[in-house]
């Protein structure tokens, strides 16, 4: 018996001028070539029809935003005039997504890794803390070559342009409507925490993109490179402020300055955990508030794993080590922007003069810090807060 595969096989179709049992060896020789044609031609639709599915059901396979991130990204060319016009805070074109996507591309390593800092008009006025900050990698062993995958996001448009115009640095802009992040936000008022937390959130944002990321504040300065000095076997490593010997120990004082995080579910879902959390412990900024959870069963049904990085390689003015070992130091411990610039140009000097020294005095009599001077808990509760100069430049300070 036949099966309809093969009876078909054998029909000629409509179109060719027979009927359904019309059989092949009865077709003349211009009949047989039509019939041959008509039917690689469908052979021919049925493979393609194949390809494509398969490459749909590939897609598939990837979540829905990384495909639009591609489609979005592939049909935009990002020739200068276009990216200009969508890149330009003050255009109408402005789009945040694209711009975000095309600098995290260019900034990042080949691992998809960035290094994240956060500037505003403060901080880019001549002998800023931002000034320090460059001035660090650019006299650090090992750590001039870490500029080029440096993100700066800036919060206001002064700084935005200061920041590709004059710095030349990759940069976005990260608005925040009904917010003006150029004025001074003084340590825990409500525009301070406003941009803590939005910090908190465009950072869920890069991780849910793909990228991971070390963010650094600007006030910590950059010595060695601190990537030999990460954990290899955690996806969340944070800095603190006083470190205890156990990196996995929760008592730990973490520091929200610093920290290494990679892109996975777990990371994305605790960035969100704590975001959210804000709402629990209302007036607090995200370093205290990470305290407040981080003994949470929440972290533990993520599968996430905080540790913490040692103050030995990643100190700060709260609990300074050596200078023979230190990769980042940190102007922690202290308030007000004046006392942070005075002892951040100390620190600086401190390495100049460390490696104007012989190596086997280096290795074997280290100096010392000569810092905090200016900072420390004398500094908390006594310091004046900077008003705006002459040039009415926006004073921005205080963060920790």
């Amino acid at each position: 018996m036949d099966s309809d595969c093969g009876r078909k096989g054998r029909q000629l179709s409509p179109e060719l001028g027979g009927g359904g049992d019309y059989h092949y060896h009865h077709l003349n020789p211009n009949q047989r070539h039509l019939f041959f044609n008509h039917h690689l031609l469908k052979v021919v639709v049925m493979c393609a029809m194949v390809t494509l599915t398969s490459f749909m059901l590939y897609q598939a396979s990837e979540s829905p935003f990384q495909i639009l991130r591609r489609s979005i990204y592939s049909s935009f060319s990002f020739s200068s005039h276009a990216y200009h016009s969508v890149c330009n805070s003050s255009s109408r074109n402005y789009n945040e997504e694209l711009c975000l996507i095309r600098v995290l591309e260019k900034s990042a390593m080949a691992d998809k890794t960035v290094i994240i800092t956060a500037l505003n008009e403060a901080w880019i006025e001549p002998d800023s803390i931002f000034d320090l900050f460059l001035e660090s990698f650019k006299i650090g062993n090992q750590t001039n070559f870490l500029i080029k995958h440096l993100l700066v996001v800036t919060l206001d448009q002064k700084a935005f342009r200061h920041c590709q115009v004059v710095l030349k640095l990759n940069c976005y802009f990260l608005k925040t409507e009904g917010v003006n992040f150029s004025v001074e936000a003084h340590f825990m008022t409500q525009d301070y925490l406003k941009m803590m937390w939005r910090r908190m959130d465009f950072l869920r944002y890069v991780l849910e993109l793909g990228y991971n990321f070390v963010f650094t504040d600007a006030d910590i300065m950059w010595f060695r490179n601190p990537f030999p000095h990460f954990y290899s076997d955690t996806n969340f490593q944070i800095s603190c402020d006083r470190f205890w010997g156990n990196p996995i120990d929760l008592d730990n004082s973490p520091n929200g300055g610093f920290n290494y995080v990679k892109s996975t579910n777990q990371t994305i879902a605790f960035y969100k955990f704590w975001y959210e959390s804000r709402e629990l412990y209302p007036g607090i900024h995200d370093q205290d508030v990470l305290n407040m959870i981080k003994h949470s069963p929440v972290i533990k049904e993520i599968g996430l794993e905080i540790k913490f990085l040692d103050t030995a390689y990643f100190g700060g003015f709260c609990q300074p080590k050596e200078l023979d070992s230190v990769c980042t130091m940190h102007a922690n411990c202290c308030a007000g922007l004046d006392n942070k610039i005075h002892d951040i140009k100390i620190l600086l000097d401190d390495w100049r003069y460390y490696l104007s020294l012989p190596e086997d005095v280096r290795k074997n009599r280290p100096p010392s810090w000569s810092v905090p001077q200016s900072c420390g808990p004398a500094s908390f509760g006594q310091h004046t807060p900077r008003k705006k100069n002459v040039d009415a430049r926006k004073i921005l300070g205080n963060f920790l």
